[in-house]
């Protein structure tokens, strides 16, 4: 745990807040991707008025380094709330803890953080029991 840059991470998801497009819930998030070989990988939700054709930033950010041919991750911190302001910590969805168990294993490293400093941390194991597979990575 000590190799991951949570303050930084929680920091970098909070900026994406700002690129959020959530004109239906006004619920902006953020996300930072960390790979094993240091790099992040930035997202942020972004909403349709049709809602499926939505995708989280957690989702956005885990594409945006597999289209660029990064596969190997090891932590994520998401930040989220009503109006780019987070009341509470901000939990992945299920489609979100899905996708993260495609590409990532079951000690993966989940942040959830209402701020810098104020965080909890899970294993995406603890947030997806008896996954339906976690990646072989």
């Amino acid at each position: 745990m000590n190799d991951i840059p949570v303050e930084e991470l929680i920091t970098t998801a909070q900026k994406m807040m700002d690129f959020s497009y959530a004109p239906y819930s006004h619920f902006t998030v953020g996300a930072a991707l960390l790979t094993n070989d240091g790099k992040i990988y930035t997202g942020c939700n972004i909403e349709n008025s049709a809602y499926g054709p939505s995708n989280c930033a957690e989702r956005t950010a885990i594409f945006k380094a597999v289209s660029e041919g990064n596969k190997s991750f090891k932590a994520i911190a998401i930040i989220g709330g009503p109006e780019k302001n987070p009341k509470d910590y901000c939990s992945p969805c299920g489609v979100c803890r899905q996708v993260m168990a495609e590409f990532c294993t079951a000690d993966f490293t989940v942040i959830m953080a209402k701020s810098p400093t104020d965080y909890k941390i899970k294993t995406l194991g603890e947030l997806l029991p008896e996954s339906f597979v976690f990646s072989q990575a």
